[in-house]
This record gives structure tokens, C-alpha cells and sequence, in this order.
């Protein structure tokens, strides 16, 4: 299953707060409330953590799985752990009508 962004989303990633989450990362602190992108569209505003960002970047054609290898590389985290909170925020951003799935 490949999934892809809406194209009618907007989409800003916030360097400054990238920056600072990424500094964060490195010295293991918790930046899970640090918004690193914002999404809008439809009157809906999303504001993306480091981790959120980094999945709605691979919402290009790639498959959750290939997300997963990227992410489990880039993350320390379990993979299990990871397909939770991907598959959980990927069917959030489809509620939202953020992304579509393809299964061909």
C-alpha cells in the first residue's frame, strides 16, 4: 500500500523549531511537543512534531513499510513501536483528507 499527500495541502516547515527539536533529539530529550511543520488545508491547521514531519515527507508514493525502514534508521525506536504511531497518524492525516492510499 503506497501512500501520497494531498497536493491541495499547504505545507511550511519551520526551520527554527526543526532545528531546535533536532538539538534535542541528539542530547535525548523529549521534544515530542516541539512543532517542526504546520499542514493546512480545508479550514484544518496540523502542527507536526519531528516525527510527524518526517512521515508526511515520505508520503510520496512510498509504502508504510518503506517509511518504516527510513524512520526505525533515522529514529531510535522500536519498529513495532514506530508502525503503531505511523499507522496511527497516517489514518488521522486520511480522516483529514491530508493523504490517500493506493494499492496498486
Amino acid at each position: 500500500m503506497k501512500v501520497f499527500s494531498n497536493p491541495e495541502v499547504l505545507w511550511r516547515e519551520e526551520d527554527e523549531s526543526k532545528a531546535e527539536a533536532y538539538a534535542g533529539l541528539s542530547k535525548g530529550d523529549d521534544v515530542t511537543n516541539v512543532g517542526t511543520s504546520v499542514l493546512f488545508a480545508d479550514g484544518i491547521m496540523l502542527s507536526l512534531n519531528v516525527l510527524g514531519t518526517e512521515i508526511w515527507k515520505r508520503c510520496d508514493g512510498r509504502s508504510v513499510d518503506d517509511m518504516i525502514t527510513d524512520l526505525t534508521n533515522q529514529f531510535d525506536v522500536e519498529p513495532a513501536v514506530l508502525l503503531t504511531d505511523v499507522m496511527e497518524f497516517l489514518t488521522e492525516l486520511e480522516k483529514k483528507g491530508f493523504v490517500r492510499y493506493d494499492n496498486s
